[in-house]
């Protein structure tokens, strides 16, 4: 069976935890930010986890991280 090919754009955007769980960082974080309330940036520094739908669709595409 030939090797799977690594979605490009998946793999600068998720990282597998040790637990399995898929992490990414979240929007809005890189430009403009003096117009933007200061909560939504601190929200925004947290990671975040993809929910039960799309992690094994996130997984497929980064099959070896």
């Amino acid at each position: 069976m030939p090797k799977q090919k690594t979605h490009s754009g998946a793999k600068k955007r998720f990282k597998l935890t040790k637990n399995g769980m898929v992490k990414y960082q979240k929007t809005n974080r890189r430009h403009r930010l003096t117009q933007k309330a200061t909560k939504r940036k601190r929200i925004n520094r947290a990671a975040g986890y993809t929910g039960s739908a799309n992690t094994a669709t996130v997984k497929q595409l980064i099959p070896y991280k």
